[in-house]
Protein backbone atom coordinates (compact mmCIF):
# COMPACT_ATOMS: atom_id res chain seq x y z
CA UNK A 1 0.00 0.00 0.00
CA UNK A 2 3.16 2.10 0.76
CA UNK A 3 3.98 2.01 -3.05
CA UNK A 4 1.31 3.61 -3.99
CA UNK A 5 1.13 6.18 -1.19
CA UNK A 6 4.92 7.02 -2.09
CA UNK A 7 3.61 7.15 -6.10
CA UNK A 8 0.48 9.70 -5.17
CA UNK A 9 3.17 12.08 -3.03
CA UNK A 10 5.53 12.36 -6.05
CA UNK A 11 3.00 13.45 -7.86
CA UNK A 12 1.96 15.98 -5.50
CA UNK A 13 5.74 17.13 -5.33
CA UNK A 14 5.90 17.09 -9.56
CA UNK A 15 2.51 19.13 -9.73
CA UNK A 16 3.78 21.50 -7.31
CA UNK A 17 7.22 22.40 -8.34
CA UNK A 18 5.02 22.80 -12.21
CA UNK A 19 2.59 25.24 -10.32
CA UNK A 20 5.48 26.89 -8.84
CA UNK A 21 6.49 28.13 -12.21
CA UNK A 22 9.91 29.98 -12.35
CA UNK A 23 10.52 29.77 -8.87
CA UNK A 24 9.47 32.36 -5.83
CA UNK A 25 12.60 35.10 -7.08
CA UNK A 26 11.08 35.58 -10.42
CA UNK A 27 7.48 35.40 -9.10
CA UNK A 28 8.68 38.46 -7.09
CA UNK A 29 9.81 40.29 -10.12
CA UNK A 30 7.31 39.53 -12.28
CA UNK A 31 5.17 41.12 -8.89
CA UNK A 32 7.37 44.54 -9.12
CA UNK A 33 6.54 44.66 -12.86
CA UNK A 34 2.69 45.25 -11.66
CA UNK A 35 2.25 41.73 -13.30
CA UNK A 36 0.47 39.24 -12.16
CA UNK A 37 1.63 35.30 -12.83
CA UNK A 38 0.40 33.52 -15.02
CA UNK A 39 -1.76 31.43 -12.33
CA UNK A 40 -3.01 34.53 -10.74
CA UNK A 41 -4.75 35.50 -14.04
CA UNK A 42 -6.38 32.49 -15.06
CA UNK A 43 -7.99 32.57 -11.57
CA UNK A 44 -9.44 36.25 -11.77
CA UNK A 45 -10.68 35.11 -15.25
CA UNK A 46 -12.61 31.47 -14.55
CA UNK A 47 -15.12 31.10 -12.00
CA UNK A 48 -13.64 29.83 -9.01
CA UNK A 49 -12.89 26.61 -8.80
CA UNK A 50 -13.48 25.82 -12.05
CA UNK A 51 -10.04 25.53 -14.19
CA UNK A 52 -9.18 22.23 -14.97
CA UNK A 53 -5.42 22.29 -16.28
CA UNK A 54 -4.05 20.04 -19.25
CA UNK A 55 -0.43 18.67 -19.87
CA UNK A 56 1.33 19.73 -16.97
CA UNK A 57 3.93 17.67 -17.43
CA UNK A 58 4.94 18.63 -21.20
CA UNK A 59 8.93 19.55 -21.00
CA UNK A 60 10.69 21.01 -24.01
CA UNK A 61 12.98 18.51 -25.99
CA UNK A 62 15.97 21.17 -27.20
CA UNK A 63 19.59 20.32 -25.90
CA UNK A 64 21.11 23.11 -27.38
CA UNK A 65 22.73 26.54 -26.79
CA UNK A 66 22.42 25.16 -22.63
CA UNK A 67 18.88 24.26 -22.66
CA UNK A 68 20.41 20.53 -21.94
CA UNK A 69 19.04 19.70 -18.65
CA UNK A 70 17.39 23.17 -18.03
CA UNK A 71 14.33 22.66 -15.94
CA UNK A 72 11.06 24.72 -17.55
CA UNK A 73 8.15 24.16 -15.56
CA UNK A 74 5.02 23.81 -18.21
CA UNK A 75 7.52 24.81 -20.79
CA UNK A 76 6.60 28.33 -19.96
CA UNK A 77 2.54 28.16 -20.52
CA UNK A 78 -0.10 27.08 -18.67
CA UNK A 79 -3.05 25.34 -20.69
CA UNK A 80 -6.90 24.26 -19.59
CA UNK A 81 -10.50 25.37 -19.41
CA UNK A 82 -13.08 26.33 -17.22
CA UNK A 83 -16.07 28.22 -17.28
CA UNK A 84 -16.90 32.38 -17.08
CA UNK A 85 -20.00 32.92 -16.12
CA UNK A 86 -20.90 29.58 -15.74
CA UNK A 87 -20.16 28.97 -19.64
CA UNK A 88 -17.35 26.81 -20.60
CA UNK A 89 -13.83 28.55 -22.03
CA UNK A 90 -10.70 26.99 -23.45
CA UNK A 91 -7.31 28.71 -22.60
CA UNK A 92 -3.85 29.34 -22.30
CA UNK A 93 -1.86 31.78 -20.38
CA UNK A 94 1.75 32.17 -20.55
CA UNK A 95 4.28 32.05 -17.74
CA UNK A 96 6.79 34.80 -18.20
CA UNK A 97 9.01 33.63 -15.07
CA UNK A 98 9.94 30.30 -17.02
CA UNK A 99 11.87 31.20 -20.00
CA UNK A 100 10.06 34.83 -20.33
CA UNK A 101 7.45 33.14 -21.61
CA UNK A 102 9.39 32.25 -24.57
CA UNK A 103 7.72 30.17 -27.46
CA UNK A 104 9.03 26.42 -28.46
CA UNK A 105 8.01 23.28 -29.89
CA UNK A 106 6.77 22.23 -26.59
CA UNK A 107 4.87 25.64 -25.84
CA UNK A 108 3.06 25.59 -29.15
CA UNK A 109 1.93 22.39 -28.62
CA UNK A 110 0.16 22.39 -25.57
CA UNK A 111 -1.59 25.96 -27.34
CA UNK A 112 -2.82 24.17 -29.97
CA UNK A 113 -4.12 20.68 -28.17
CA UNK A 114 -6.25 22.96 -26.82
CA UNK A 115 -7.15 25.54 -29.57
CA UNK A 116 -8.05 22.20 -30.73
CA UNK A 117 -10.35 21.10 -27.72
CA UNK A 118 -12.14 24.23 -28.03
CA UNK A 119 -12.96 23.90 -31.93
CA UNK A 120 -14.41 20.47 -31.30
CA UNK A 121 -16.43 21.51 -28.43
CA UNK A 122 -17.68 24.61 -29.60
CA UNK A 123 -16.36 27.17 -26.72
CA UNK A 124 -14.34 30.51 -26.76
CA UNK A 125 -10.72 30.66 -26.92
CA UNK A 126 -8.79 32.47 -24.71
CA UNK A 127 -4.84 33.59 -25.28
CA UNK A 128 -3.55 35.29 -22.36
CA UNK A 129 -0.15 36.96 -23.72
CA UNK A 130 2.96 37.74 -21.71
CA UNK A 131 6.27 36.35 -23.62
CA UNK A 132 9.49 37.32 -25.12
CA UNK A 133 8.77 35.52 -28.31
CA UNK A 134 10.26 33.01 -30.22
CA UNK A 135 12.47 30.53 -28.08
CA UNK A 136 15.85 31.49 -30.11
CA UNK A 137 17.69 28.40 -28.79
CA UNK A 138 15.30 26.15 -30.37
CA UNK A 139 15.72 27.70 -33.92
CA UNK A 140 12.85 26.68 -36.91
CA UNK A 141 10.88 24.51 -34.20
CA UNK A 142 9.44 28.22 -32.57
CA UNK A 143 8.23 29.27 -35.58
CA UNK A 144 6.68 26.33 -36.93
CA UNK A 145 5.47 25.90 -33.44
CA UNK A 146 3.83 30.01 -34.38
CA UNK A 147 2.63 28.95 -38.14
CA UNK A 148 0.80 26.31 -36.01
CA UNK A 149 -1.13 28.36 -33.94
CA UNK A 150 -1.41 31.17 -36.55
CA UNK A 151 -2.97 28.00 -38.51
CA UNK A 152 -5.45 27.48 -36.03
CA UNK A 153 -6.67 31.34 -35.65
CA UNK A 154 -7.53 31.14 -39.28
CA UNK A 155 -9.55 28.12 -39.89
CA UNK A 156 -11.31 28.82 -36.26
CA UNK A 157 -11.94 32.39 -37.13
CA UNK A 158 -15.98 32.18 -37.49
CA UNK A 159 -16.19 29.10 -35.86
CA UNK A 160 -15.27 30.23 -32.38
CA UNK A 161 -15.25 33.68 -30.40
CA UNK A 162 -11.41 34.01 -30.05
CA UNK A 163 -9.89 36.77 -27.89
CA UNK A 164 -6.53 38.11 -27.09
CA UNK A 165 -5.44 39.38 -23.92
CA UNK A 166 -1.84 41.48 -23.99
CA UNK A 167 -0.25 41.51 -20.76
CA UNK A 168 3.29 41.95 -21.18
CA UNK A 169 5.13 41.82 -24.00
CA UNK A 170 4.39 40.71 -27.61
CA UNK A 171 6.68 40.69 -30.26
CA UNK A 172 7.92 39.59 -33.82
CA UNK A 173 5.60 36.78 -35.28
CA UNK A 174 3.65 36.58 -32.26
CA UNK A 175 1.88 39.48 -32.80
CA UNK A 176 -0.43 37.60 -35.62
CA UNK A 177 -1.94 35.91 -33.87
CA UNK A 178 -4.02 37.91 -31.66
CA UNK A 179 -4.17 40.12 -34.76
CA UNK A 180 -6.26 37.41 -36.90
CA UNK A 181 -7.99 36.59 -33.26
CA UNK A 182 -11.51 38.83 -32.80
CA UNK A 183 -10.50 41.10 -30.00
CA UNK A 184 -7.43 42.38 -28.46
CA UNK A 185 -7.22 43.51 -25.03
CA UNK A 186 -4.02 45.69 -23.09
CA UNK A 187 -3.16 47.00 -20.31
CA UNK A 188 -1.71 50.76 -19.65
CA UNK A 189 2.10 50.94 -19.39
CA UNK A 190 2.72 46.71 -19.13
CA UNK A 191 1.79 45.46 -22.39
CA UNK A 192 3.05 46.02 -25.60
CA UNK A 193 3.03 44.95 -29.13
CA UNK A 194 5.29 45.68 -32.43
CA UNK A 195 6.77 43.80 -34.88
CA UNK A 196 10.61 45.07 -34.19
CA UNK A 197 11.22 46.58 -31.02
CA UNK A 198 12.66 49.93 -30.58
CA UNK A 199 16.38 49.05 -30.25
CA UNK A 200 15.59 46.97 -34.06
CA UNK A 201 14.31 50.34 -35.36
CA UNK A 202 16.88 52.40 -34.17
CA UNK A 203 19.49 50.44 -35.74
CA UNK A 204 18.11 49.78 -39.03
CA UNK A 205 15.97 53.30 -39.41
CA UNK A 206 17.89 55.30 -37.12
CA UNK A 207 14.41 56.71 -35.61
CA UNK A 208 15.00 56.62 -31.25
CA UNK A 209 11.50 55.56 -29.73
CA UNK A 210 10.13 54.03 -26.64
CA UNK A 211 8.90 50.63 -26.27
CA UNK A 212 5.62 52.50 -24.92
CA UNK A 213 5.26 54.89 -27.74
CA UNK A 214 6.02 52.35 -30.17
CA UNK A 215 3.47 49.43 -29.10
CA UNK A 216 1.46 50.51 -25.90
CA UNK A 217 -2.02 50.33 -25.55
CA UNK A 218 -2.47 53.89 -26.06
CA UNK A 219 -0.96 53.62 -29.50
CA UNK A 220 -2.91 50.23 -30.50
CA UNK A 221 -6.35 51.19 -29.37
CA UNK A 222 -5.95 55.29 -30.56
CA UNK A 223 -3.94 54.97 -33.48
CA UNK A 224 -3.37 51.74 -35.29
CA UNK A 225 -6.47 50.17 -34.68
CA UNK A 226 -4.52 46.92 -33.36
CA UNK A 227 -6.33 46.37 -30.14
CA UNK A 228 -10.07 47.03 -29.49
CA UNK A 229 -9.68 48.11 -24.86
CA UNK A 230 -7.58 48.41 -22.52
CA UNK A 231 -7.92 49.25 -19.32
CA UNK A 232 -5.88 50.60 -15.91
CA UNK A 233 -4.82 47.34 -14.53
CA UNK A 234 -4.86 43.02 -15.38
CA UNK A 235 -7.88 43.28 -12.84
CA UNK A 236 -9.93 45.72 -14.95
CA UNK A 237 -9.06 43.93 -18.22
CA UNK A 238 -9.82 40.65 -17.12
CA UNK A 239 -12.86 41.71 -16.17
CA UNK A 240 -13.99 43.65 -19.33
CA UNK A 241 -13.19 39.81 -20.73
CA UNK A 242 -15.38 38.61 -18.43
CA UNK A 243 -18.24 40.98 -19.74
CA UNK A 244 -17.52 40.90 -23.48
CA UNK A 245 -18.66 36.73 -22.89
CA UNK A 246 -21.96 37.30 -21.60
CA UNK A 247 -22.97 38.97 -25.18
CA UNK A 248 -21.20 36.46 -27.17
CA UNK A 249 -22.79 32.80 -28.19
CA UNK A 250 -20.35 29.79 -27.75
CA UNK A 251 -20.02 29.29 -31.29
CA UNK A 252 -20.95 29.78 -34.94
CA UNK A 253 -23.71 27.11 -34.24
CA UNK A 254 -25.26 28.42 -31.06
CA UNK A 255 -27.23 31.62 -30.24
CA UNK A 256 -26.13 34.31 -28.08
CA UNK A 257 -27.66 33.71 -23.84
CA UNK A 258 -30.38 36.35 -23.08
CA UNK A 259 -30.05 38.41 -20.10
CA UNK A 260 -32.73 39.29 -17.23
CA UNK A 261 -34.65 42.48 -18.24
CA UNK A 262 -36.02 44.71 -16.28
CA UNK A 263 -39.90 46.25 -16.27
CA UNK A 264 -38.64 49.55 -17.14
CA UNK A 265 -40.92 51.31 -20.25
CA UNK A 266 -40.06 50.91 -23.81
CA UNK A 267 -41.41 54.33 -24.80
CA UNK A 268 -38.39 57.03 -24.15
CA UNK A 269 -40.06 60.49 -24.45
CA UNK A 270 -36.50 61.80 -24.38
CA UNK A 271 -36.02 60.64 -28.38
CA UNK A 272 -37.82 63.85 -29.37
CA UNK A 273 -35.03 66.15 -27.88
CA UNK A 274 -31.89 64.12 -28.09
CA UNK A 275 -31.27 65.06 -31.85
CA UNK A 276 -30.95 68.26 -33.02
CA UNK A 277 -33.47 68.99 -36.07
CA UNK A 278 -30.52 71.16 -37.24
CA UNK A 279 -28.32 68.74 -39.72
CA UNK A 280 -24.88 71.31 -39.03
CA UNK A 281 -25.12 70.84 -35.33
CA UNK A 282 -22.98 68.05 -33.73
CA UNK A 283 -24.08 65.24 -31.02
CA UNK A 284 -23.39 62.44 -29.33
CA UNK A 285 -24.97 59.14 -30.96
CA UNK A 286 -24.17 57.64 -27.52
CA UNK A 287 -26.91 60.09 -26.02
CA UNK A 288 -29.32 58.29 -28.23
CA UNK A 289 -28.21 54.56 -27.81
CA UNK A 290 -28.68 54.67 -23.94
CA UNK A 291 -32.48 55.96 -24.44
CA UNK A 292 -33.11 52.99 -27.04
CA UNK A 293 -31.05 49.90 -25.51
CA UNK A 294 -31.79 47.95 -22.33
CA UNK A 295 -30.22 50.36 -19.31
CA UNK A 296 -26.59 49.92 -18.65
CA UNK A 297 -26.22 47.50 -21.48
CA UNK A 298 -23.80 49.38 -24.39
CA UNK A 299 -20.29 47.67 -24.37
CA UNK A 300 -18.27 50.20 -26.83
CA UNK A 301 -15.78 48.25 -29.13
CA UNK A 302 -12.68 50.40 -30.39
CA UNK A 303 -13.83 52.77 -28.50
CA UNK A 304 -10.69 55.37 -29.14
CA UNK A 305 -10.19 54.33 -32.62
CA UNK A 306 -11.71 56.09 -35.18
CA UNK A 307 -14.27 58.07 -33.81
CA UNK A 308 -16.41 59.39 -36.29
CA UNK A 309 -17.96 55.63 -35.92
CA UNK A 310 -19.15 53.88 -32.50
CA UNK A 311 -19.32 49.50 -33.01
CA UNK A 312 -20.32 47.88 -29.84
CA UNK A 313 -22.86 45.43 -28.18
CA UNK A 314 -25.99 45.78 -26.33
CA UNK A 315 -28.83 44.69 -25.57
CA UNK A 316 -32.62 44.81 -26.66
CA UNK A 317 -35.21 43.37 -24.21
CA UNK A 318 -32.30 41.08 -23.18
CA UNK A 319 -31.38 39.83 -26.36
CA UNK A 320 -27.82 40.95 -27.73
CA UNK A 321 -27.19 42.91 -30.52
CA UNK A 322 -24.20 44.88 -32.33
CA UNK A 323 -24.65 48.63 -33.31
CA UNK A 324 -23.31 50.57 -35.87
CA UNK A 325 -23.46 54.50 -35.55
CA UNK A 326 -22.45 57.37 -37.04
CA UNK A 327 -20.59 59.70 -34.80
CA UNK A 328 -21.89 63.43 -35.58
CA UNK A 329 -19.78 64.87 -33.09
CA UNK A 330 -16.55 63.85 -34.95
CA UNK A 331 -15.75 64.61 -38.17
CA UNK A 332 -19.91 65.46 -38.92
CA UNK A 333 -19.97 61.46 -38.94
CA UNK A 334 -18.52 61.25 -42.25
CA UNK A 335 -17.51 57.83 -43.43
CA UNK A 336 -13.14 57.59 -43.65
CA UNK A 337 -10.80 55.17 -44.23
CA UNK A 338 -10.39 54.13 -40.17
CA UNK A 339 -14.13 53.65 -39.64
CA UNK A 340 -14.94 51.96 -42.61
CA UNK A 341 -12.11 49.62 -41.74
CA UNK A 342 -13.33 49.43 -38.19
CA UNK A 343 -17.45 49.51 -38.84
CA UNK A 344 -16.94 46.73 -41.36
CA UNK A 345 -14.76 44.04 -39.47
CA UNK A 346 -17.15 44.36 -36.66
CA UNK A 347 -20.19 43.81 -39.05
CA UNK A 348 -18.35 40.73 -40.18
CA UNK A 349 -17.61 39.12 -36.50
CA UNK A 350 -21.62 40.02 -35.82
CA UNK A 351 -22.58 37.77 -38.81
CA UNK A 352 -20.36 35.60 -37.80
CA UNK A 353 -22.18 34.81 -35.00
CA UNK A 354 -25.38 35.13 -34.91
CA UNK A 355 -25.64 38.72 -33.85
CA UNK A 356 -28.65 40.76 -35.25
CA UNK A 357 -27.21 44.39 -36.76
CA UNK A 358 -28.64 47.55 -36.11
CA UNK A 359 -27.27 50.40 -37.79
CA UNK A 360 -27.69 53.92 -36.31
CA UNK A 361 -27.17 56.33 -39.50
CA UNK A 362 -26.26 59.78 -39.50
CA UNK A 363 -24.27 60.32 -42.25
CA UNK A 364 -23.15 63.61 -44.39
CA UNK A 365 -21.19 61.09 -47.03
CA UNK A 366 -17.96 59.60 -47.56
CA UNK A 367 -15.13 61.81 -46.11
CA UNK A 368 -13.59 64.33 -48.97
CA UNK A 369 -9.81 64.88 -49.39
CA UNK A 370 -6.81 64.19 -51.21
CA UNK A 371 -5.37 62.07 -48.38
CA UNK A 372 -8.04 59.94 -48.35
CA UNK A 373 -8.38 59.30 -51.94
CA UNK A 374 -4.86 58.29 -52.28
CA UNK A 375 -4.93 56.75 -49.16
CA UNK A 376 -7.79 54.14 -51.00
CA UNK A 377 -11.46 55.38 -49.78
CA UNK A 378 -12.62 53.78 -52.37
CA UNK A 379 -11.26 50.54 -51.56
CA UNK A 380 -11.88 50.50 -47.74
CA UNK A 381 -15.33 52.49 -48.00
CA UNK A 382 -16.14 49.23 -50.29
CA UNK A 383 -15.56 47.10 -47.23
CA UNK A 384 -19.15 48.09 -45.67
CA UNK A 385 -20.85 47.36 -48.76
CA UNK A 386 -18.95 44.02 -48.76
CA UNK A 387 -19.49 43.38 -44.95
CA UNK A 388 -23.58 44.81 -44.67
CA UNK A 389 -24.18 42.70 -48.30
CA UNK A 390 -22.86 39.40 -47.64
CA UNK A 391 -24.40 38.97 -43.61
CA UNK A 392 -27.45 37.23 -43.37
CA UNK A 393 -28.06 38.14 -39.73
CA UNK A 394 -31.24 40.31 -38.99
CA UNK A 395 -30.20 43.77 -40.51
CA UNK A 396 -32.28 46.60 -39.25
CA UNK A 397 -31.20 50.86 -39.92
CA UNK A 398 -32.89 53.52 -38.43
CA UNK A 399 -32.06 56.85 -39.97
CA UNK A 400 -31.43 59.46 -36.91
CA UNK A 401 -31.30 62.34 -39.34
CA UNK A 402 -29.15 62.56 -42.86
CA UNK A 403 -28.35 59.73 -45.05
CA UNK A 404 -26.48 61.21 -47.98
CA UNK A 405 -25.21 59.99 -51.08
CA UNK A 406 -22.58 56.37 -51.05
CA UNK A 407 -22.36 56.54 -47.65
CA UNK A 408 -26.61 55.68 -47.22
CA UNK A 409 -26.42 52.99 -49.71
CA UNK A 410 -23.31 51.04 -48.05
CA UNK A 411 -25.06 52.27 -44.25
CA UNK A 412 -27.54 48.78 -44.71
CA UNK A 413 -29.67 50.45 -47.26
CA UNK A 414 -32.44 48.21 -48.68
CA UNK A 415 -30.55 47.90 -51.91
CA UNK A 416 -27.56 46.19 -50.24
CA UNK A 417 -29.99 43.75 -48.06
CA UNK A 418 -31.39 45.50 -44.94
CA UNK A 419 -34.39 42.99 -43.71
CA UNK A 420 -36.02 46.74 -41.98
CA UNK A 421 -35.14 50.63 -42.57
CA UNK A 422 -36.51 52.81 -40.10
CA UNK A 423 -36.68 56.93 -40.28
CA UNK A 424 -37.39 59.66 -37.89
CA UNK A 425 -39.67 62.10 -39.34
CA UNK A 426 -36.73 64.53 -39.80
CA UNK A 427 -34.35 62.37 -41.68
CA UNK A 428 -32.97 63.72 -44.88
CA UNK A 429 -32.06 61.05 -47.78
CA UNK A 430 -31.06 62.30 -50.72
CA UNK A 431 -27.56 62.60 -53.05
CA UNK A 432 -26.41 65.61 -51.25
CA UNK A 433 -27.35 67.97 -48.61
CA UNK A 434 -29.66 70.83 -49.56
CA UNK A 435 -27.37 73.20 -49.80
CA UNK A 436 -25.12 71.17 -52.40
CA UNK A 437 -27.72 70.20 -54.23
CA UNK A 438 -29.01 73.41 -54.77
CA UNK A 439 -25.89 75.00 -55.78
CA UNK A 440 -25.48 72.77 -58.63
CA UNK A 441 -29.40 72.55 -59.92
CA UNK A 442 -30.37 75.69 -59.57
CA UNK A 443 -26.90 77.90 -60.49
CA UNK A 444 -27.65 79.51 -63.45
CA UNK A 445 -30.99 80.79 -61.71
CA UNK A 446 -28.66 82.24 -58.91
CA UNK A 447 -26.52 83.56 -61.28
CA UNK A 448 -28.99 85.27 -62.82
CA UNK A 449 -31.39 86.30 -59.82
CA UNK A 450 -30.97 90.34 -58.60
CA UNK A 451 -30.71 88.87 -54.87
CA UNK A 452 -28.50 85.52 -55.37
CA UNK A 453 -28.28 85.10 -51.85
CA UNK A 454 -32.51 84.92 -51.29
CA UNK A 455 -32.63 82.70 -54.48
CA UNK A 456 -30.54 80.24 -53.29
CA UNK A 457 -31.73 80.33 -49.62
CA UNK A 458 -35.58 79.88 -51.42
CA UNK A 459 -34.16 76.73 -53.30
CA UNK A 460 -32.22 75.08 -50.81
CA UNK A 461 -35.76 75.21 -48.96
CA UNK A 462 -37.71 73.66 -52.07
CA UNK A 463 -35.19 71.17 -52.58
CA UNK A 464 -35.46 70.54 -49.32
CA UNK A 465 -38.83 70.09 -49.19
CA UNK A 466 -39.07 67.70 -52.49
CA UNK A 467 -36.35 65.47 -51.63
CA UNK A 468 -34.80 65.70 -48.32
CA UNK A 469 -37.40 64.23 -46.35
CA UNK A 470 -38.25 60.27 -45.66
CA UNK A 471 -41.54 60.20 -47.38
CA UNK A 472 -40.02 60.18 -51.03
CA UNK A 473 -38.23 56.91 -50.45
CA UNK A 474 -40.74 56.10 -48.13
CA UNK A 475 -42.90 56.04 -51.05
CA UNK A 476 -40.21 53.80 -53.03
CA UNK A 477 -40.24 51.05 -50.01
CA UNK A 478 -36.45 52.05 -49.38
CA UNK A 479 -37.61 52.94 -45.96
CA UNK A 480 -40.31 50.55 -44.55
CA UNK A 481 -41.70 53.51 -41.99
CA UNK A 482 -41.72 56.37 -40.45
CA UNK A 483 -41.88 56.08 -36.86
CA UNK A 484 -42.12 58.74 -33.95
CA UNK A 485 -38.51 59.02 -32.22
CA UNK A 486 -39.68 58.10 -28.90
CA UNK A 487 -41.07 54.82 -30.24
CA UNK A 488 -37.45 53.75 -31.25
CA UNK A 489 -36.89 51.25 -28.72
CA UNK A 490 -40.56 49.68 -29.51
CA UNK A 491 -39.85 49.15 -32.92
CA UNK A 492 -36.70 47.72 -32.30
CA UNK A 493 -37.80 45.05 -30.34
CA UNK A 494 -40.72 44.32 -32.02
CA UNK A 495 -38.56 43.79 -35.12
CA UNK A 496 -35.98 41.64 -33.54
CA UNK A 497 -38.74 39.30 -32.07
CA UNK A 498 -40.45 38.84 -35.57
CA UNK A 499 -36.89 37.99 -37.41
CA UNK A 500 -36.07 35.64 -34.50
CA UNK A 501 -36.56 32.67 -37.21
CA UNK A 502 -34.62 34.56 -40.28
CA UNK A 503 -32.88 32.44 -42.29
CA UNK A 504 -31.29 33.23 -45.35
CA UNK A 505 -28.66 31.81 -48.02
CA UNK A 506 -26.49 33.41 -50.16
CA UNK A 507 -25.11 31.23 -53.56
CA UNK A 508 -22.99 28.46 -52.86
CA UNK A 509 -18.90 29.44 -53.22
CA UNK A 510 -15.81 28.95 -51.49
CA UNK A 511 -15.76 32.32 -50.33
CA UNK A 512 -15.59 35.80 -51.39
CA UNK A 513 -12.81 38.13 -52.04
CA UNK A 514 -13.56 41.08 -50.03
CA UNK A 515 -11.47 44.35 -50.86
CA UNK A 516 -9.23 43.88 -48.36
Amino acid sequence: MSDIFDSIHDLQDRRREVELGGGDERIDKQHEKGKLTARERIDLLVDKGTFVELNPFMAHRCSDFGLDGAKGPGDGVVTGYGKVNGRPIYLFSQDFTVFGGALGETHAQKIVNVMDLAAKNGAPFIGLNDSGGARIQEGVLSLDGYGQIFYRNAIYSGVIPQISVILGPCAGGAVYSPAITDFVFMVDQTSQMFITGPKVIETVTGEKISAENLGGSKVHNTISGNAHFRGRTEEDVIEMVRTLLTYLPQSNEQKTPVAETTNESDYREDLAEIVPFDGLRPYDVRSVLEQVVDTHSFMEVHREFAKNIVVGFARLGGESVGLVCNQPKYMAGGLDIDSSDKAARFIRFCDSFNIPVITFEDVSGFFPGVKQELGGIIRHGAKILYAYSEATVPKITVILRKAYGGAYVALNSKSIGADLVFAWPNAEIAVMGPQGAANVIFARDIAASAEPEATRAAKIEEYREKFANPYVAAARGMVDDVIDPRETRIKLIQALEMMKTKKEDRPKKKHGNIPL
